[in-house]
């Protein structure tokens, strides 16, 4: 559970939307004893001014476009660049992501299609896509070259550009940048966080446009009865590289 906010802890979790929350995050850094703030913009609680006091930051996912005029977005942003002038690694996901490359230098725009359920990715096998990934993390990944891995998306919009002095270290078929590497930080368009718990609550509600995405795009939109069955075989593997990649993440915390 998240220490209340009048107590110290180590790591800043950025909240969008009520229904996006740390997911597996949550429980990585409770079965480490790790203390963790929470702050969620649509539940009216304002993001803090500063984050010098914790070693790690982590930005959560949410429907809303990273180019939406709204104050917490913006404030996130400024919290990742003092999170880079201080040296506090940041892990975003999909619209934390989005906004990491906004925050430094890149942009986002609607992709070309939009991708839902499990989908390939795979890693380019450089020295920092390994410290990320690791070499053969999940059953998926192989050897010391390029690796798969089937990850979980759920997004319209993506980071087209790149911030400067930042390596691309990941892609899919529909979605060319799907992780980025910058400094200490990671970007990631996919849902590393996700559980069943939240991936039941999106295929419940998954939205008004959804049918119609699923007709647009099938190559990338995955059906609710693929994605069931998809769950089964694929979450275990995700569980399994978020160690890796939140193993990486504090691997980066100042002592």
């Amino acid at each position: 559970m998240p220490t209340p906010h009048d107590l110290p802890a180590d790591v800043l979790v950025l909240q969008h939307l009520r229904d996006d929350g740390p997911g597996y995050l949550g429980r990585w850094l409770d079965a480490r004893g790790i203390r963790w703030h929470v702050f969620c913009a649509d539940a009216g609680e304002a993001y803090p001014a500063s984050l010098s006091a914790y070693k790690g930051m982590a930005v959560l996912g949410g429907e809303w476009s990273a180019n939406d005029e709204r104050p917490s977005l913006r404030h996130a942003e400024v919290l990742m660049r003092e999170a880079d002038a201080l040296g506090v690694p940041i892990v975003g996901h999909c619209l934390g992501g989005q906004l990491m490359a906004r925050a430094f230098g890149g942009s986002v725009e609607r992709a070309a299609q939009s991708e839902i359920g499990w989908m390939p990715l795979r890693t380019t096998g450089s020295t920092a896509a390994r410290y990320w990934f690791g070499e053969g993390a999940t059953l998926e990944g192989s050897g010391n070259g390029p690796s798969a891995h089937t990850l979980y998306q759920w997004h319209s919009d993506s980071f087209v550009t790149l911030p400067p002095g930042a390596e691309l270290i990941a892609s899919s078929a529909a979605c060319a940048h799907q992780a980025f590497a910058i400094g200490p930080h990671l970007a990631m368009q996919f849902h590393v966080e996700i559980t069943a718990e939240k991936i039941g609550f999106w295929m419940a509600e998954p939205g008004a446009s959804f049918p119609r995405m699923l007709q647009r795009w099938p190559d990338s939109v995955q059906s609710l009865e693929a994605m069931s069955v998809a769950n089964e075989v694929h979450l275990a593997n995700s569980h399994a590289l978020a160690d890796q990649i939140y193993g990486a993440w504090r691997g980066r915390w100042a002592e």
